[in-house]
Order: structure tokens, then C-alpha cells, then sequence
């Protein structure tokens, strides 16, 4: 990626029955106000869905932590839509408008893992060269 750096680094680790029980407790009000319909429907289509919803929950939460802005005014929950690529199933964001401005050009890249237990994962915020912090651009 010659010409492109690092702008921000985020990684977040969630518990699948932590997950599993914040949705026994508040059910839809929860899901409808962290997950878009599509991110509902694909995790409910799947025997355990809190392990997949730990993981999407995570990936919005690595990308807000790669952002630097954390959860709250800047960036909400629904702001950040987790996708799966159909051949590999791996992950990617739709980001709104709003986020999508705040980036510029730049671009989220996201990596999931999950286990029984936890779902981990990651993010980086890839910025055009003119937008870095610093460091050489060689």
C-alpha cells in the first residue's frame, strides 16, 4: 500500500453468553438500536446467534476505537453496518454518510475471529498518505 498509512488501530473482545444475556434482558429494543435489519436477520439465522452478534458488536467497536471517537456523539451504533462477503465470509463495514465524511478517502478494514466463548476483533483506518501522522512515506 505504497503512498497509504495507519491512521488508527482498534481491537475489542466480547463474551458470547455476556451477549447472549443482554439480549434475553432487552431483546429487540437492543438489537434494533446496535444492529441494521440486515445484520439482525443474518444473525438470527444461525444456531447461536449471540456468537454472531458478540462478533459484529465487537467489529463496531474496533472501528470506533481505529476512529479514536468511541461510541457516543460522533459515531452511533448504526453508523457502522458489519457485511460478509458471500464467497469468503469475510467481514467488512458499510459506514454512513456521516462516518464515511469524517474518513475522507481513507478506508476500514476489519478482521473477526470467534469461538464458543469470545468473539474478537479488529480494525484499522487506512489513510491516504497526505493524512498520515507522521513517519516516512517511501
Amino acid at each position: 500500500m505504497k503512498g497509504r498509512g495507519i491512521r488508527g488501530i482498534g481491537i475489542d473482545l466480547v463474551e458470547n453468553d455476556r451477549m447472549e444475556a443482554v439480549i434475553e434482558r432487552w431483546g429487540a429494543r437492543f438489537k434494533d438500536k446496535v444492529f441494521s435489519p440486515a445484520e439482525q436477520a443474518y444473525c438470527d439465522s444461525k444456531g447461536f446467534p449471540a456468537q454472531h452478534y458478540a462478533g459484529r458488536f465487537a467489529i463496531k467497536e474496533a472501528v470506533t476505537k481505529a476512529l479514536g471517537t468511541g461510541m457516543g456523539p460522533l459515531v452511533a451504533w448504526r453508523d457502522i453496518e458489519v457485511e460478509r462477503d458471500e464467497n469468503t465470509g469475510a467481514p467488512s463495514v458499510r459506514l454512513s454518510p456521516r462516518v464515511r465524511r469524517m474518513i475522507g478517502s481513507g478506508e476500514i478494514l476489519v478482521s473477526l475471529s470467534h469461538t464458543r466463548r469470545y468473539a474478537v476483533a479488529q480494525a484499522l483506518w487506512i489513510a491516504p498518505a497526505s493524512r498520515q501522522r507522521g513517519g516516512s512515506r517511501n
